[in-house]
């Protein structure tokens, strides 16, 4: 009886120290995974600062907007996004200036980062309605892990199952780590097309919370761009306030870069004010290639209302192995305001920007 008594305890702590490697493995690789690679936005155009520092002021206009992302409810490592950012363009000297505030919430690695983050981009014309802008970035950081709640094998006693206070390893409660990081981007547009290039984290910083480690963060490289059709010949009806509005088809990529990964965005929007439109594809659409990666399929439905108010909605559909049912896919909302877009003062203004609204 001592016998199987003993083998049931065990087999019991063997259970419990299986649960912890499979709990540290999950923990570890969602914390590696966040480590990695930066959050992303469904709505990249909706947080403009955050895609390139050189769309600070591209509205030419002074616009300020929040943005919120819910990343795989359905699991308990969900990810949670949110963004606040302000931008102008100052036409005296031809620059825009902005300030972007980021947070994210890992809920299973316990990670959350804070950044805080002022733009300048100065535009150059080119010609008549065309446009070069040159924009760079600093930000302050601070990420934040909590890793009291982790088990560790070494913590389980094999025959009892107890779990015991100190694992051995070198690890705290609590983990703070702050740096300084650095962005740039070129950005070309006129009336019907955008192109722009950015690079994040220009000096890859140290990212660990161990001292005497090394662990860089990966520089995150951008090519976005894009072209808009008039359906309109410059005029359609507004039907919510019956003044003259726009009815626009615009076509759309942006391909990120982030060792290891990589991702393509493809989309369209259709903008018939007030109401906007628009399908997103995201993934590696390589036929016939090991690196074909079918991530999301991207609805959204956004208001753009004639006195600077924008307000979008996206639900990003999960077709990858991860699987809609089980990820509950991500929900994102953006709300902006144009500050002179429905005043006196900024009526008839029209921006030289011909990207998407969201």
């Amino acid at each position: 009886m001592n016998s199987l008594n003993a083998i049931g305890k065990s087999l019991k702590a063997l259970a419990r120290v299986s649960k912890a490697l499979a709990l540290a493995g999950v923990v570890l690789s969602s914390f590696n995974a966040a480590l990695a690679q930066d959050i992303q936005y469904s709505q990249f155009y909706a947080n403009p600062i955050y895609l390139n520092p050189a769309f600070a002021g591209s509205s030419e206009m002074s616009r300020m907007g929040v943005n919120y992302r819910n990343q795989w409810p359905g699991l308990d490592q969900s990810i949670n996004s949110y963004s606040a950012s302000f931008d102008s363009y100052l036409f005296n000297i031809n620059s825009g200036v902005g300030l972007i505030v980021n947070r994210s919430q890992q809920s299973q690695a316990n990670l959350s980062i804070s950044e805080i983050g002022a733009a300048y981009s100065y535009r150059a014309r080119l010609g008549f309605r065309s446009f070069l802008r040159v924009g760079g970035q600093v930000s302050y950081i601070d990420r934040d892990a909590y890793f009291g709640n982790l088990v560790f094998g070494s913590q389980i006693d094999d025959m009892s199952g107890s779990i015991s206070d100190f694992s051995g390893e070198k690890l705290g409660a609590d983990f703070r780590h702050q740096f300084v990081d650095y962005s740039a981007g070129l950005l070309f547009n006129n009336e019907s097309v955008w192109f722009g290039l950015s690079a994040h984290h220009l000096s890859q910083p140290n990212i660990s919370f161990l001292d005497g480690q090394m662990s860089q963060l990966p520089l995150k490289v951008s090519a976005h761009g894009g072209v808009k059709f008039d359906l309109s010949n410059g005029y359609s009806r507004n039907f919510m306030n019956n003044k003259v509005g726009s009815k626009e088809l615009v076509l759309a990529f942006n391909y990120k870069n982030q060792e290891p990964f990589q991702q393509l965005d493809l989309g369209a929007q259709l903008n018939i004010q007030p109401l906007v439109i628009g399908l997103w594809y995201r993934g590696i659409p390589v036929v016939g290639s090991e690196n074909v990666q079918h991530e999301s399929l991207i609805g959204l439905v956004g208001i753009s209302l004639g006195n600077g108010l924008d307000v979008g909605y996206s639900y990003d559909y999960n077709v990858s192995n991860l699987g809609n049912a089980n990820s509950a896919g991500a929900h994102e909302i953006s709300i902006r305001y144009s500050l002179l877009a429905g005043s006196q003062q900024g009526a008839g203004r029209k921006s030289s920007m011909p990207c998407f609204k969201y």
